[in-house]
């Protein structure tokens, strides 16, 4: 009985001694890996807001007849850009076409007088702008209610930015609209109009943000879903360092910057942050650009092991 005891508490001792060597040589690799050098650079640096929206047409004017009557003739089609004054459809009035069925069952030559007596009703574009519906085709009776057409002057896009964030949006900052149907084309706008009136959407209040794109490309399509990022803070030339270099110490913020060469210890050091995205954070004061600074590596390795079996048993050498 002494002898299983013996036996057993041999073999624990010596569980524990390998555990405790083997977490040794764990915490040796993991404390030569987890510091990093960085270098402490330059460049430029951007806050934004980023939201979704809505392409959407500036002025979405609808074009109705001031007659009843039938279409004879449409002039334009969806996607043309017409002037003040273009004409866009031809129409003849209730009265005029009833006389021209009645005189062409006649001769050509009444139908003929009728049409250069009674003029057709001309429909023309109030506004420069593009179609962006066309409703009627030749022979279609309409009414004075129903649209013919429907113009926009120009497409802009509607941003839905939360109440938490309108504070920081302001008329003139710039921004990057991209599309969910085309992402790889972005294109630059500007802030021209917040609205004064908020919406619930979701339980959550959002105002109407118009964004004014400087080129339209011809992708652009009326109630297409868009992305905008709203610079409202940027700086050019800051002192930038990646996220993870500045900790939080004894609530200041500090890095950690390399005290000599082959000396894998730092010495932190005190600094003030500015602004910060996903890939830096702007150092405004305490080091230079150029600072060669220790980060921490999160990531984990375990030490090599040749063999697929238990990594805490002793491994056969290799010859």
């Amino acid at each position: 009985m002494n002898k299983k005891v013996l036996a057993g508490a041999a073999a624990f001792f010596a569980v524990i001694v390998f555990a405790v060597v083997w977490g040794m040589a764990l915490q040796k690799q993991e404390s030569a890996t987890r510091l990093r050098e960085v270098q402490a650079g330059t460049g430029t640096i951007r806050e934004t807001v980023s939201t979704t929206g809505l392409v959407e047409p500036r002025n979405r004017l609808k074009i109705q007849s001031s007659v009843a009557g039938r279409v004879e003739e449409v002039l334009v089609d969806e996607g043309v850009t017409v002037t003040k004054g273009d004409r866009l459809a031809l129409l003849s009035s209730t009265e005029r076409a009833a006389l021209l069925d009645a005189a062409r069952l006649r001769d050509r030559k009444e139908q003929a007088y009728w049409e250069t007596v009674y003029s057709k009703t001309v429909i023309l574009a109030p506004i420069k702008g593009q179609v962006i519906v066309r409703s009627i085709e030749p022979g279609q009776t309409v009414t004075i209610s129903d649209s013919l057409f429907v113009l926009s002057d120009r497409l802009i896009v509607t941003a839905y930015v939360d109440e938490t964030d309108i504070g920081r949006v302001s008329q003139g900052q710039e921004a990057t609209i991209t599309l969910d149907a085309y992402p790889d084309i972005a294109v630059r706008g500007k802030v021209e109009h917040i609205h004064y009136e908020s919406h619930l959407e979701n339980n959550v209040t959002i105002y109407h943000v118009d964004i004014i794109p400087e080129t339209i490309p011809k992708v652009f399509r009326s109630g297409m879903s868009a992305n905008i990022d709203i610079v409202v803070d940027e700086r050019e030339g800051a002192v930038l360092v990646p996220p993870g270099a500045v900790q939080n110490l004894d609530g200041q913020s500090v890095v950690m910057v390399k005290n000599r060469q082959g000396d894998a210890q730092g010495t932190y050091v005190k600094v003030t942050t500015g602004l910060q995205d996903e890939d830096a954070i702007e150092i405004r004061e305490g080091i230079k650009a150029g600072t060669t600074l220790l980060v921490r590596d999160d990531s984990f390795v375990l030490p090599e092991n040749s063999g697929s079996g238990n990594p805490f048993l002793p491994q056969r050498k290799k010859r």
